[in-house]
């Protein structure tokens, strides 16, 4: 998580929204992917760190297969789709989403793949032989910090008056 704490602070010294990722296996990182396009001019809702993370692993020719996906931020439903079906076996996050976090959603029934996650200390839910771990909390303060200072930045303008900012800004 520390290598994803990096990437979050590479993306906010860039004026980006501070979410770091990287992707991991058998101890080495084979993806990694920070914020991108959030700035007035330019921003979008794609550029993700987790699919930069996917998109940085395709590249690299998808080493080692399965992954463990570390993240500031937890992820989307978009990202945590993109990264189930890519083949995260763990999902591990620092910063609860509020607002757009999706991995409490439950998916009691298997994907077209097969695969189900849950999170660490519940049964889990097998089928065909994969099931996605999520982790929550992890240098949840250290990304926490990040997210006050992206929020109390005067010139920021990404997700400003949301449940996101205010949540973040109330927290201690």
């Amino acid at each position: 998580m520390g290598k994803a704490l990096e990437g979050a602070r590479r993306a906010m010294k860039k004026g980006e929204f501070p979410v770091g990722c990287i992707l991991v296996c058998q101890d080495r990182i084979v993806g990694t992917g920070d914020r991108i396009n959030t700035g007035k001019d330019e921003e979008n809702e794609l550029d993700h760190a987790e699919i930069r993370a996917l998109k940085d692993w395709i590249d690299r020719g998808r080493p080692g297969g399965t992954f463990t996906a570390y993240t500031t931020l937890e992820p989307c439903l978009m990202c945590l789709g993109a990264l189930i079906i890519n083949g995260a076996h763990r999902i591990v996050f620092a910063y609860e989403d509020i607002m757009g976090g999706a991995t409490g959603i439950d998916f009691t029934k298997p994907f077209s793949h097969g695969a189900h996650f849950h999170r660490e200390g519940e049964p889990a839910h097998l089928y065909q032989d994969f099931a996605t771990r999520i982790k929550g909390n992890v240098l949840r303060a250290e990304s926490l910090e990040l997210f006050k200072e992206f929020f109390s930045r005067p010139d920021n303008t990404y997700l400003k008056g949301t449940l996101l900012e205010s949540y973040t800004l109330s927290q201690k």
